[in-house]
């Protein structure tokens, strides 16, 4: 046993047994005091996209950093990039606690944080003191949720952190701010890309921009997000957020309201991956999040169609130790079919899981 994974062992029953909300807070505070550590070296398996070169093709998602406070500690544990947020334009609190839930026997995690941040500034003042470390950092950008014009949020994100950010990702698809969800509408998803690129373009650099959807998109509006996405400058699409459905589920905090993330996540988001990368023919890079806990689901999304991968859920069971043994895998998986890289199994599966819906939706 790696020493990752014992001391997860050891910290796992007391952390399981606080609040989650708690738990993570105490888990951020190790992190910034440094008392986590690094772990070993993780194989090279570097990918390009959208400008940028990937070391590895896993990264952290959204949602644990908040307010980037620690991504090096968490390219430290041998993630190949990570992405902070969402971060809203002014500090929110979000909504109400209790608000985080661990669905134990599910393997799964019930959110309903509404974009707690922050705001822009204390943000960006973390990422202007580490501008010059190494390390690929995306900044996630949501809106207040008293914001009279949603746009004009994630257009001051654009220039808040143009200087700073790798990449950025509009989310317009998280279930706990009320409406936010309507953006993802031709609409109002049109003319919210054309002001994003209209500000990108006035930047002093060119920063890729992402857009990260909803799993719960039925064909038409999946088709309708991507021609925008066709039609726009835009340079990858994150598939997909927490999920509002409820497949079936054990544990107790089953049917609290919020968005599900984790092992029942799977099947869905890895089935609107496909489709989406098969709707668009590859054209547009994919980052395959939702479900991932090991290196058959990680090799799953990548032959459904995505370059990059994201996981956060799956930290909270099995711990840092994770990445090392999906990366391991991930480097085994390319032995045991003579790939030289990850081109050549990109999308090898696509079609087959979009149109015969092997995952059963």
């Amino acid at each position: 046993m790696s020493l990752a994974k014992f001391g997860f062992n050891l910290a796992k029953p007391l952390l399981h047994r606080l609040d989650a909300e708690l738990a993570h807070s105490l888990t951020i505070k190790t992190l910034k005091a440094g008392l986590a550590g690094a772990l070993p070296s993780q194989p090279r398996i570097p990918i390009s996209r959208f400008g940028l070169k990937f070391e590895n093709p896993l990264g952290l998602a959204a949602g644990f950093d908040k307010n980037a406070e620690v991504p090096d500690a968490m390219l430290a544990q041998g993630f190949g990039f990570v992405e902070v947020g969402s971060i809203t334009p002014k500090p929110q609190t979000g909504n109400p606690q209790p608000r985080l839930f661990r669905l134990t026997k599910d393997q799964a995690i019930i959110n309903r944080m509404g974009f707690n941040n922050e705001g822009h500034a204390a943000a960006l003042e973390r990422l202007r003191a580490r501008r010059h470390r190494s390390g690929i950092i995306g900044v996630n950008l949501g809106a207040n949720k008293d914001t009279s014009d949603r746009a004009a949020d994630y257009v001051a994100g654009i220039n808040a952190f143009s200087g700073v950010a790798s990449y950025f990702t509009v989310n317009i698809s998280s279930p706990n701010t009320p409406g936010l969800r309507k953006l993802q509408a031709a609409d109002e998803l049109r003319p919210l890309l054309q002001r994003l690129n209209d500000t990108r373009r006035r930047q002093d650099r060119h920063v890729p921009m992402l857009l990260k959807i909803a799993p719960d998109l039925d064909p038409f509006e999946m088709k309708t997000i991507a021609d925008c996405c066709l039609d726009a400058e835009i340079d990858g699409v994150v598939i997909s957020n927490t999920t509002i459905s409820r497949p079936p589920l054990r544990s107790r905090h089953a049917r609290e309201q919020g968005g599900l993330s984790g092992q029942p996540l799977f099947e869905l988001s890895t089935s609107q991956l496909a489709r989406f990368y098969v709707i668009t023919e590859g054209k547009i890079p994919l980052i395959g999040v939702g479900g991932i806990s090991n290196t058959e689901q990680a090799w799953g999304k990548i032959c459904a169609g995505a370059a990059l991968l994201q996981i956060y859920s799956a930290l909270v069971f099995h711990g840092p130790a994770l990445i090392e043994d999906i990366l391991t895998g991930l480097d085994r998986k390319l032995i045991q079919y003579k790939m030289t890289n990850l081109e050549e199994a990109i999308g090898s599966s696509a079609r087959e899981i979009a149109h015969h819906n092997p995952f059963g939706r």
